[in-house]
């Protein structure tokens, strides 16, 4: 009986231990910065008021109705113009309501002063993919789209997923460590939400508006968020993901980053065959149209239009470059003007006219995209 006894206490109290707490899944992420570090110790001691106050209400309410009963010979009492309960029930609810205000009011300010920053990085919401560019600080000037890198057939099919398949991207945004960075959120299309927990940073990004929020890695390491809005069919698959890198790395990282852009620059008037066009405008579809449009391009029905004989992609190049650049309003179509090189536009196009049933022979070439922009 006495082993049966002990045996009980410890499963009650094991929920209340450290390793349990450092095995739950449900509670914050370990925090990597100052503010995520405030954020983890007010949820605990909020969590930890609600707890006394419930025991504490809880435990009279239950006390009172048990030893008061009218099975015991009790009478109800009345407690109107106490003076003395009154001030009682004020003083308390208002020393709590202090306890939990002051250090939420003090991280709340904290979160919001994004004076002073190291590194500006604007981050811009696509359906479904994030864009960076360096404003300021080291690595000015840097730009990318970030978007999952697991293919969809493996998100769908049976292969073998690792544990981040739906949290891994083709490009990492990378920050150095212990320097404070500042994140400006806007969207090109819906609402996002640009959020690390690890960092303690969640801030939407609103078509129209520039928010901000800022960071301070204190521990090298990748670090992964999503997008947490609900923007559309693919939400699911925004992921975020951030290495945080010694200050040598990063200086590394922004002198290869430079050096791929200056590589990479084409020439706008270069001539372009079909054949060229067509493999590279494949390589685009399949990392930015596929999802919505599918890798047999006839889209999805009631959802998705296809573009296999569409007569869009069929009818005049003018129409099919204004809605590639510059999106359909009203629709989960984007507009790819900003997102994409003039050379990848002209490539898609060129592929999506001369692939499946489509035959149109048409090579659109980079020069002809930049006057379609709007």
């Amino acid at each position: 009986m006495k082993n049966r006894t002990l045996k009980l206490a410890g499963w009650l109290l094991l929920p209340f231990s450290g390793e349990a707490f450092a095995a739950w899944e449900h509670n914050l992420q370990p925090p990597v910065t100052r503010i995520a570090t405030d954020i983890y110790e007010l949820h605990m001691l909020m969590l930890g008021i609600c707890f006394v106050v419930f025991v504490g209400v809880f435990g009279v309410m239950f006390y009172s109705i048990y030893k008061h009963r009218r099975s015991v010979g009790h009478q109800a009492e009345h407690f109107h113009e106490n003076t003395t309960v009154e001030i009682i029930w004020t003083i308390i609810p208002f020393l709590v309501l202090i306890a939990m205000a002051w250090p939420a009011t003090k991280t709340l300010l904290a979160l919001k002063d994004t004076s002073s920053p190291d590194i500006t990085i604007k981050a811009t919401g696509y359906q479904w993919k994030w864009g960076y560019d360096y404003l300021k600080g080291e690595g000015e000037g840097i730009s990318f789209l970030s978007n999952l890198s697991t293919p969809q057939d493996q998100i769908a099919g049976d292969a073998p997923k690792d544990e981040h398949y739906l949290l891994e991207v083709d490009n990492h945004l990378v920050v150095p460590v212990g320097k404070k960075v500042r994140i400006l959120t806007t969207a090109n299309d819906v609402i996002h939400s640009w959020s690390v927990p690890a960092f303690g940073v969640k801030q939407d990004a609103i078509p129209g508006f520039v928010r901000d929020a800022w960071f301070r890695a204190d521990k090298e390491g990748t670090y992964r968020g999503q997008c947490s809005e609900l923007c559309g069919k693919d939400h699911g698959f925004m992921p975020i993901v951030v290495d945080v890198v010694s200050p040598d790395k990063y200086t590394a990282w922004v002198a290869e980053q430079k050096k791929q852009s200056a590589a990479a620059a084409e020439d706008p008037n270069k001539k372009w065959t079909l054949a060229e066009l067509r493999a590279r405008g494949e390589k685009v579809y399949s990392t930015t149209c596929i999802a919505c449009h599918q890798a047999n391009g006839k889209g999805v029905p009631n959802a998705f239009p296809s573009l296999d004989g569409s007569k869009i992609v069929n009818g005049p190049k003018a129409a099919h470059i204004n809605i590639v650049t510059n999106g359909k309003p009203g629709t989960a179509m984007a507009a790819f003007g900003k997102q994409m090189s003039d050379t990848d536009i002209a490539a898609v196009i060129t592929y999506e006219r001369n692939a499946w049933s489509n035959k149109t022979g048409d090579v659109i070439q980079p020069s002809e995209i930049g006057s379609a922009k709007k």
